[in-house]
């Protein structure tokens, strides 16, 4: 069974998921972790590509859109329309549905924004984890504070 982690985003940004996603990458990847992060479409892994070379300037995580890199394979992938082959370890999904593959990872992160379409299409996806069992844990972010 996978484990699942929820994280709700205090922001209906999209932009602001893809920076906390960021975050969640570089933390797996500095835990040695292979990391598969399956988008909705072509435009957001390509959007996800670009913030990953920029996140942070003292930071490197290895990474490419699945199947346009070299060898070996870094160990952070991007992908949107494929089943990935050879990542076994954590899947960041920033689709809106559950990826048919997603039993073969151990643990699942799932980024939820403030949007009224997005929690109701994460909704649907907890209801289905939790339906077939998996252990799930909700993580409620704060929003950051003005000093």
């Amino acid at each position: 069974m996978s484990k699942i982690d929820f994280y709700l985003i205090p922001s209906p940004s999209e932009n602001e998921r893809f920076t906390f996603a960021c975050r969640l990458i570089e933390k797996a990847y500095k835990k040695q972790h292979r990391i598969y992060i399956h988008t909705e479409n072509k435009e957001a892994a390509h959007h996800l590509d670009e913030l990953l070379w920029t996140h942070r300037e003292e930071s490197f995580l290895p990474h490419d859109l699945y199947g346009e890199g070299s060898e070996p394979i870094p160990p952070i992938q991007i992908g949107y329309h494929i089943a990935p082959e050879k990542h076994r370890d954590i899947l960041i999904n920033l689709s809106s549905t559950v990826p048919e593959f997603y039993k073969q990872f151990s643990r699942i992160l799932e980024l939820i924004a403030r949007d009224a379409t997005a929690q109701a299409a994460g909704r649907e996806r907890y209801k289905l984890y939790r339906a077939e069992g998996h252990e799930i844990i909700t993580h409620q972010l704060q929003a950051p504070t003005e000093a």
